[in-house]
């Protein structure tokens, strides 16, 4: 943990280099998570006929709770070390679990934080309070800065966040850009890397395949990482990414950038994120903003399974799945499917009002009888 580190890809990453298919590997890694992550089998009751579900817990990762955006950071947070930053800038909305294991992880690494949060315009001059991640961000002394949804859809994440690191260097600072999400072609790397974990686990668990892999997408990064990693490491399963947000025309457009940055020049035909990675809008109401039926069932699977969703993105994800196992059963069955939680639970307490009836309805609290 902690340590910075020359980054040494594996055998079959130093091999896709060799052959000119993907670009040069970053140079350094510092050590933030708690890798490799469990994956073990999900007990989730009526899946398809001969359906196999198992999940990847993402959500253990480490860095307070920092769910995917750890891999990610390890690669972003070694690139600003290695240029000796002393301030880390990134943007999201006003209960962004990347911002928040930005803000966690930059301070255990001896950097300040910039949190440039996305918010209403009625609530944007007013201090945003504690709840959730908010209260993660300002224990690690991130210092955070409000705009309105319209700035941001006016302006945009990339001039916003160009606009602080100008600020901050007028002010004789070393400010670092961090994208939303942490999704752009360096901290993809980290979820690259990872698919290689599922392959390793699912020899462990005695799997003679993984058919598919599930998860949600929010900025890109995790999906493609896990997209390209597949099919570079040898695991070969099918990729189904449910959007939290935006359209999935957006996402394969988007995602096709990333690839471009990783892939080479010569190779970009062969890796085409339409053809390796298929999304599937689940963003219903839109961008964190829960259904009543989102939110049963994430009281209605940790109620009996154990599992933690999180409203945002995995609980939405594992929504989209749940319906498409309804709608087009025999897509699923026999399959061996792995759904990557990749945490955010503290985005739970932003839906307390929401989620006090669900439970309710399944729990029960009576004086103790003496």
């Amino acid at each position: 943990m902690l340590s910075m580190n020359r980054f040494k890809p594996p055998e079959w990453l130093a091999d896709a280099i060799a052959k000119n298919i993907i670009r040069a590997a970053p140079e350094k890694r510092v050590s933030l998570g708690l890798l490799p992550t469990p994956m073990h089998r999900w007990n989730v009751p009526n899946l398809p006929k001969g359906c196999e579900l198992y999940i990847k817990r993402d959500d253990l990762s480490g860095m307070e709770l920092g769910g995917n955006k750890v891999r990610k950071l390890e690669f972003l947070l070694a690139d600003a070390m290695n240029k000796e930053c002393d301030n880390v800038v990134t943007i999201g909305g006003i209960q962004s679990n990347h911002c928040r294991a930005t803000a966690c992880a930059a301070r255990l690494l001896g950097m300040d934080s910039t949190l440039i949060l996305r918010t209403s315009a009625t609530d944007v001059d007013k201090d945003p309070g504690f709840c959730g991640n908010l209260l993660m961000n300002r224990l690690a002394g991130a210092n955070i800065e409000l705009v309105t949804k319209d700035e941001y859809s006016r302006l945009g994440s990339e001039a916003l966040g160009n606009t602080c690191i100008q600020r901050l260097e007028g002010l004789g600072k070393k400010p670092y850009l961090i994208p939303v999400g942490g999704s752009n072609a360096l901290g993809t790397w980290g979820y690259v890397l990872a698919a290689e974990e599922i392959l390793v686990s699912q020899r462990e668990l005695g799997l003679p395949v993984v058919d598919d892999i599930v998860l949600s997408v929010g900025s890109g990064g995790s999906a493609t990482g896990l997209a390209l990693g597949s099919r570079l490491c040898g695991l070969n399963a099918k990729v189904t990414a449910f959007s939290a947000c935006d359209s999935p025309e957006y996402f394969y457009e988007f995602c096709q950038g990333i690839l471009n940055g990783i892939v080479t020049e010569s190779e970009k035909e062969k890796f085409k994120a339409v053809d390796i990675m298929e999304v599937v809008s689940a963003k219903g109401k839109g961008y964190a903003v829960s259904t009543e039926e989102e939110l049963a069932l994430c009281v209605e699977i940790a109620a009996q399974t154990g599992i933690m969703l999180d409203p945002v993105y995995s609980g939405k994800a594992f929504y989209g799945l749940m319906q498409s196992m309804k709608s087009d059963p025999s897509r699923w069955e026999d399959r061996r499917v792995v759904f990557v939680h990749t945490g955010g639970f503290l985005g739970m307490y932003d839906k307390v009002d929401q989620l006090e009836e669900p439970i309710l309805k399944g729990t029960s609290v009576s004086r103790f009888v003496l």
